[in-house]
C-alpha cells in the first residue's frame, strides 16, 4: 500500500459518483438491498447496487455537511455519512465504507471515529450505527470503537 499520508476531508459534489462505486464495492453480501433481491429477484428493472448506491445519494441531500472522505493523493479510500436529528440529539452513521485495497489499515476506525467527532461538536448526545448480521466486520468493529448493542431489528418484506 502507498505510504503517502490518508486525509479525512469533507465530502464535495464530484466525489458522488465514487462514493456511489465505493458502496457498490463495498456492501456485497451485507447489503439488505441485496438480500431483497436474491429473495424477490429484481423488480422495477433496478438491481441492488442501483437501490444501495441511491442511499449515498441521499445520505448528502439529508446531511452533506455530515459526509466526509478519506483521500490519499486523489484516490476515494473509503467514506462515512452522518444524519443529524437535531430535536433529539441523536447522530447516526447509516453508511460507513472502505476500498478493498484499504481494508485492515484501520481507516474504517478513522472514519468512525471522524463521525463521533463530528457529531460531538454537532452537539449530539447520542451516536448510532447499526449493520446487518452478517456483517462480522461491523460486529466486530462498531462495539472496539465504543458502540454498545441495544437491541437488534429483524426485517420482512412482501412481494407485492
Amino acid at each position: 500500500m502507498n505510504d503517502a499520508p490518508l486525509l479525512i476531508r469533507a465530502y464535495r459534489a464530484t466525489d458522488l459518483p465514487e462514493l456511489r462505486r465505493i458502496t457498490v464495492e463495498s456492501f456485497g453480501s451485507v447489503a439488505l438491498e441485496q438480500m431483497l433481491e436474491h429473495k424477490f429477484g429484481v423488480w422495477n428493472t433496478r438491481d441492488w447496487k442501483a437501490r444501495k448506491a441511491d442511499h449515498i445519494d441521499d445520505d448528502v441531500v439529508a446531511c452533506a455537511e455530515g459526509c466526509f472522505v478519506a483521500e490519499r493523493e486523489g484516490e476515494l479510500m473509503g467514506y462515512v455519512t452522518i444524519r443529524l436529528d437535531r430535536l433529539n440529539g441523536k447522530g447516526r452513521i447509516p453508511n460507513l465504507a472502505v476500498v478493498e485495497a484499504a481494508r485492515g489499515l484501520g481507516l474504517g476506525r478513522r472514519l468512525i471515529m471522524h463521525a463521533i467527532d463530528f457529531m460531538r461538536e454537532e452537539g449530539m448526545k447520542i451516536a448510532q450505527i447499526e449493520t446487518m448480521a452478517s456483517n462480522a466486520i461491523g460486529q466486530h468493529l462498531y462495539p472496539s470503537c465504543g458502540f454498545e448493542e441495544v437491541g437488534r431489528q429483524v426485517h420482512y418484506a412482501l412481494k407485492l
